[in-house]
């Protein structure tokens, strides 16, 4: 990245715009731009609201819904074969533009990963944003040099943040747009997908979806981020974490841009003590085991929404938000463990129903013809140890207890001839 931008590599980032008078001049350039995101806004984010009852729930892929983002020139070997002991069987993979000279280097990587799918992030900077030239020959290499390699192509990422690169979301469209050309012109079988708005920021979402611009996707990303409101279940304006999925399902359903894939490619909690690691300030952040809960839940929420088809956990090796923590030796973080687990039993379930009263979740599905219930509780309570369960703790241990502990775990309940 080139001045004013400045990469983080502690937080995996671009470090705060500090030029005040370069936003503000930027932005003041590209007016009619935020003035069409507003005037979309109005008219779609409403109406997309009206329609949320409607959108026909779909069948997801579990096998491929649990996806780990990772960096490939980070304890590399390592990050094999943890990946092979989570079992995944789709990745992350973050490519910088302006690191064009490590294509190879990843691309040494991403043969070693097997019949893994692979989902490459195409991270944007300023040079390439306002250089569409170059950001059309840089394509031209990467399409090329991955070919056959790569299941989806994110283009772009977080364009609603300043420090990103992006202005405006005119500015993405025409960025997203080069992609495109590639894709019809050159690159036909490959797969795009864009929109990369970070947070419950729906009104840039909005824009992405619906414009005038000549272009399609092939699925929505989402950075889809709920770690300040604390756990996933909590509302934001009035929105859970299943709430703001069925609204941006909803937007993906309703526009003409775009197949009805949404992928979850980035989101996470930082961790508590972990500075200047932790990407976020340390009120936000929350401590090891509860991290590994809101986690978990994150995925069942989003799992039993039958609306998104992968969700990429961000990411695997990181100090201040990864299920490993590096900074002295490797440490395997108690989520490491909670993700495995979750991975072996549900990465061949069929999902069957989401019961929820009074903060009391169950999840219900099928595995190798078992019935599978996962409960979890907002409010500590109790539940009888049923002989014809089989129980097990968020992290796989065994439950015998006469008596059940529901609360912010969640505990696996098998239950026999129930089917």
């Amino acid at each position: 990245m080139k001045e004013p931008f400045i990469w983080d590599d502690f937080s995996d980032q671009p470090a705060q715009l500090k030029d005040k008078n370069y936003k503000k001049k930027m932005r003041k350039k590209e007016f009619t731009s935020l003035l069409k995101t507003i005037i979309t806004a109005i008219f779609i984010l409403p109406f997309s609201l009206i329609m949320m009852p409607f959108v026909k729930r779909k069948t997801v892929d579990s096998s491929t819904f649990f996806s780990m983002g990772v960096d490939f020139q980070r304890e590399s070997e390592l990050t094999l074969k943890l990946l092979d002991e989570l079992d995944v069987s789709r990745v992350l993979i973050r490519l910088k533009l302006w690191e064009m000279q490590d294509l190879e280097e990843l691309k040494s990587f991403i043969s070693k990963l097997g019949d893994k799918k692979i989902i490459l992030k195409i991270l944007q900077d300023r040079e390439h944003i306002e250089d569409l030239e170059l950001l059309k020959k840089d394509l031209t290499t990467i399409f090329q040099t991955l070919d056959g390699l790569i299941d989806i192509y994110e283009i772009g990422s977080t364009i609603n943040r300043a420090k990103w690169g992006f202005f405006s979301v005119d500015e993405y469209n025409r960025f997203y747009k080069v992609a495109y050309d590639l894709k019809t012109s050159k690159f036909t079988n490959i797969k795009l997908i864009g929109s990369g708005v970070i947070d419950f920021e729906y009104h840039f979402t909005a824009h992405t979806l619906f414009n005038f611009c000549k272009y399609t996707y092939d699925g929505i990303a989402s950075l889809l981020y709920v770690d300040r409101r604390g756990a996933p279940e909590n509302a934001q304006m009035g929105f859970s974490l299943s709430d703001k999925i069925a609204w941006l399902s909803t937007m993906v359903w309703l526009s003409p841009k775009v197949k009805q894939d949404l992928h979850i490619t980035e989101t996470n909690w930082p961790i508590t003590g972990t500075a200047p690691y932790a990407p976020t300030s340390e009120y936000e952040c929350i401590e090891e085991e509860l991290y590994a809960d809101f986690m978990l839940r994150y995925y069942l929420l989003s799992f039993a929404s039958q609306q998104v088809n992968s969700v990429s956990w961000h990411q695997l090796i990181a100090p201040g938000y990864g299920l490993i923590d590096n900074r002295e030796g490797i440490k395997k973080r108690s989520a490491f463990t909670t993700y495995k687990f979750m991975v072996q039993n549900l990465k061949n379930a069929q999902f069957l129903r989401m019961d929820v009263k009074r903060d009391y979740y169950i999840l219900q599905c099928l595995v190798d013809n078992k019935l599978l219930q996962i409960h979890w509780s907002l409010k500590a309570t109790t539940l009888r140890n049923e002989e014809f369960f089989d129980v097990f703790s968020r992290d796989g241990k065994v439950i015998k207890d006469k008596t059940l502990e529901i609360g912010s775990s969640p505990l696996y309940i098998y239950i026999h001839d129930a089917v």
